[in-house]
């Protein structure tokens, strides 16, 4: 789980470099403004991927993905 979440956090930050790169490019500030908002979603997942994380692992004693296969109703 915890790859599963550095990996959603590697591709927001490589859309966050392109944004900035192209906005530089163009001479266009919208891209800049994008990557604050971006940041802000991808400190609210990390807080959110945590918290799941914490409970998880409270409850199971596990942190790890193929043994989090069973739904509970």
């Amino acid at each position: 789980l915890i790859v599963l979440l550095m990996a959603i956090e590697l591709m927001l930050l490589a859309v966050n470099l392109n944004f900035v790169a192209f906005s530089h490019y163009l001479g266009d500030m919208a891209g800049q403004v994008f990557v604050f908002f971006i940041l802000t979603v991808a400190a609210a997942e990390s807080a959110i991927g945590l918290a799941i994380l914490v409970v998880l692992f409270r409850n199971r004693a596990t942190i790890n993905v193929q043994e989090l296969d069973e739904l509970q109703g």
